[in-house]
């Protein structure tokens, strides 16, 4: 199972040719990814594309942040800080979310989660 951030679907739905490929087969997504993808359509309030995104995540495994989930995030913050490395607060929770669930890919064009592959096991697929 691969795991789609944020960027990969806004990428994606977009038509950007090198995140072809990867949508076959099991994926997943996080609640954050949800939760920044509906913030972003309901500010430009974009009726089509919040109804569009709500059939797309009905049709998809959403995975939560929970207290385990929360471990995993602050080990990896830790991580991250004792080597003077700064990341998104929200690619922390999400790296989190997909460790926690069995999930070691990811499909991002951000940057941020490069820097969080060198001190965790996730393996960062970018495009």
């Amino acid at each position: 199972m691969i795991l789609l951030d944020t960027s990969f679907l806004i990428d994606f739905f977009r038509g950007v040719e090198a995140t072809r490929g990867f949508v076959e087969g099991n994926v997943a997504v996080t609640v954050i990814t949800y939760h920044e993808i509906m913030t972003g359509v309901k500010r430009k309030r974009a009726t089509k594309e919040t109804e569009f995104f709500r059939r797309f995540f009905a049709q998809v495994r959403i995975l939560s942040y929970d207290q385990k989930a929360a471990e995993e995030s602050s080990s990896i913050a830790a991580q991250l800080m004792s080597v003077g490395i700064m990341v998104n607060a929200l690619d922390i929770l999400i790296a989190a979310i997909a460790l926690t669930n069995g999930i070691s890919r990811i499909a991002t064009a951000d940057k941020g989660f490069l820097e969080i592959e060198k001190v965790t096991d996730l393996n960062v697929v970018a495009y």
